[in-house]
């Protein structure tokens, strides 16, 4: 009897829904009484309309009766139904008394399926097995081929079919109103019930790679409950948090969702290894015994079970020994598990000397290395006597204060030619400073402003290095020979003119030290000037003070290059060269451009040397020497960049070297060319000594 009357009542659903009659308020009636209009929100859509969101967690196993509610405004391209918007191509249009939207924003609101037929230019609106036929400019629609009368024809307006929303409501089933002009059409759908989806079951195993008695795997869960009701119950079969055994294994899984409703079984293929094996640390010598000043070879002959060691450490294993004794080595492995081991050898050097460590020194220290001397005795070698010759160039030292404590400017002098500026500043003014060059052309003809070699470095809080970085990257510059890149400034205008000094800001505390050749064809003004950073130095420049100098030097100096050379065969016996002592090697005279006072530049910081070495012997170490303090540096021997150190630590007092370069089996000439490296201490010693012969 029940299953009777629901029969019926789905019977009476059905025939309303395809049978009835829509309700239409007559289209010509539009009201104007704004007391018969529905509220409307600023983005047209009635407040009634907004959408309520019910979230559902069950599947309902009886048939369901959806309402529809679809709005449209007059002239309004938007469509609202169930609160969803969407646009049509053209607007709600009323054409003589009768309403008009495009077929294709209707008709797919419905649920019809939209199509155009080229051959006959109809449209088409199709939906369970009923097909609506359109033709432009006729008011007759074919309804499965049965004729059916619009109350006006289908038309295209400006690219769009469009339809009477009148008729369309009637052959859709569907009631129409019209208030105040907002159209509404209502009608409701019948959906049948639906069985409920059955949840999957899924999952991954972590990690990718297992190892049996090792591993703690995981089983991450992936699998989908349609319903949303959760998992009930679960069921594995083959799985282990670890496996004992290397092998192959099928881990599989199936899961009731809260309906009661069983996954299909989901399985993976697990792949279990062997437990992981730690590696094996251990080397070898290649000889048992070894003499003082002997280089000693170690092989590493460690090993791994899957050849995946990522870490190497070695303690105690010295190139060379200086010592008798037994001396210990160890040598730790890690494999890419973590798994280390750990071996300790013994390094066996007899009383027996192949070399000192001086000798061993001079021999094997690599180019930019540093090696041990007996820093007495330099003041033995025999001292050469250079005769350098100066060049008649520029050069401009602002490295006075050294510390800025206050913005200002640093230096100003007015210059024409070539000019060498060279800078070495810390900032401990409190907030981040940059530096500019400017150049102020007081003249009636623009200048011509070039720039070629330069080099920076820093800002960095590590005084040597910075000096060592910048005279390495002059002196580099300064041997690929660039091409002069030019700019001008305007009589009257006052112009940055070396933007690399500026690109970044100097922090507290840090240093910035930079070189650069400067050429100018007119008189030109020139200011170093430090403000912080976000200051615009041009606008800044008339309210800048000037700075007050410490200690050290800021001036213009001449002669700025200095050329030695020397004809003599050197090397047979240890000689000597000394730079930047003041005495043998005089310190030049110049002028504070801000005071107008006489200026030593004591270390002779910027001058350019080059040195000429005609003859030096077969077999000739040429080293480095400091002789007032540690040293940071940079040479181009030979057309080729050198750094003291290369990497490692400083040349750090009388008693070690750097190695500049080694002569070979012949009489060779050799080219120095350098700078004093800012930060670096005076003087230093070009160290000329003959190589100790080989030994087996």
């Amino acid at each position: 009897m029940k299953k009777l009357k629901w029969l019926l009542l789905l019977s009476l659903i059905v025939t309303q829904v395809v049978v009835s009659q829509p309700t239409v308020q007559a289209e010509e009636s539009i009201s104007d009484d704004p007391a018969l209009s529905t509220e409307i929100a600023d983005t047209g859509i009635p407040a009634e309309q907004q959408p309520v969101i019910t979230p559902t967690t069950t599947v309902s196993t009886e048939p369901t009766v959806l309402t529809h509610k679809l709005t449209m405004n007059k002239n309004s391209k938007v469509i609202v139904h169930n609160g969803v918007i969407t646009t049509a191509a053209q607007p709600l249009t009323f054409i003589n008394g009768i309403s008009y939207i495009p077929l294709k924003a209707i008709a797919v609101e419905f649920g019809y399926k939209v199509d155009y037929i080229a051959s006959t230019k109809q449209s088409t609106a199709t939906k369970d097995g009923v097909e609506l036929r359109f033709s432009p400019n006729n008011n007759v629609v074919l309804k499965n081929g049965e004729r059916v009368t619009l109350n006006g024809p289908a038309i295209n307006l400006k690219g769009t079919f469009m339809v009477p929303v009148k008729s369309w409501a009637a052959m859709a089933g569907s009631s129409l109103s019209l208030v105040n002009n907002v159209m509404t059409l209502k009608w409701t759908t019948v959906q049948a019930p639906q069985a409920p989806k059955a949840p999957t079951a899924a999952f991954e195993v972590s990690p990718s790679e297992i190892y049996a008695e090792q591993t703690l795997v995981q089983y991450i869960d992936k699998s989908v409950v349609p319903s949303g009701t959760g998992i009930l119950n679960e069921i594995w079969n083959g799985r282990e948090e670890v496996f004992a055994q290397a092998g192959t294994y099928t881990v599989t899984r199936q899961i009731q969702d809260g309906n009661g409703v069983w996954s299909d079984p989901y399985s993976v293929t697990v792949v279990v290894k062997a437990p992981n094996q730690p590696p094996v640390a251990n080397f070898t010598f290649d000889k048992a015994i070894y003499r003082i000043g002997e280089n000693v070879q170690y092989t590493d002959r460690s090993t791994d079970d899957e050849n995946a060691i990522v870490t190497v450490k070695w303690s105690g294993n010295e190139s060379v020994f200086f010592e008798a004794g037994d001396f210990p080595v160890t040598l730790e492995v890690t494999d890419r598990h973590g798994l280390t081991s750990q071996v300790t050898k013994y390094v066996t050097v007899s009383d027996e000397v192949l070399y000192t460590r001086e000798e061993y020194g001079k021999l094997f220290t690599p180019v930019g290395g540093i090696y041990s001397i007996d820093g007495a005795k330099v003041l033995n070698y025999k001292l050469l006597t250079t005769n350098p010759v100066a060049e008649p160039a520029q050069m401009v030292r602002s490295n006075s204060p050294e510390t800025w404590t206050e913005e200002g400017i640093a230096y100003q002098d007015q210059l024409i030619g070539d000019i060498r500026f060279m800078f070495h500043n810390m900032n401990h003014i409190g907030a981040p400073v940059k530096m500019y060059l400017l150049a102020t052309n007081y003249g009636t003809v623009t200048a011509n402003v070039g720039l070629s070699a330069n080099g920076i470095g820093g800002p960095n809080p590590q005084v040597s290095a910075t000096g060592k970085m910048s005279t390495a990257r002059y002196l580099d510059s300064l041997a690929s020979k660039p091409a002069t890149s030019w700019m001008t400034v305007k009589p009257g205008e006052t112009k940055e003119v070396l933007p690399i000094i500026s690109a970044r800001a100097i922090k507290q505390n840090e240093v910035f030290s930079g070189f650069a050749d400067l050429t100018t064809d007119q008189s030109l003004d020139f200011q170093v000037v430090v403000v912080r950073d976000g200051v615009d130095p041009i606008a800044a420049l008339p309210s800048l003070g000037l700075m007050t100098r410490d200690v050290h030097v800021r001036g213009t100096f001449n002669g700025t290059n200095r050329e030695i050379e020397l004809n003599e065969v050197l090397g047979h016996e240890p000689q000597r060269i000394v730079i930047g002592d003041g005495k043998i090697d005089f310190f030049q005279d110049g002028y504070d451009g801000l005071t107008g006072k006489l200026e030593v530049n004591k270390g002779n910081f910027g001058v350019l040397y080059k040195i000429h070495l005609n003859h030096v012997a077969p077999n000739t170490l040429i080293s480095l020497n400091p002789r007032g303090g540690y040293y940071m540096g940079a040479f181009l021997v030979n057309g080729k960049l050198v750094t003291l150190p290369e990497k490692g630590s400083i040349v750090k007092d009388a008693n070690s070297a750097g190695v500049l370069y080694r002569t070979g089996s012949t009489e060779e000439a050799v080219e120095i060319v350098f700078t004093i490296a800012p930060g670096g201490n005076l003087p230093i010693n070009l160290l000329f000594t003959p190589l100790p012969e080989l030994r087996s």
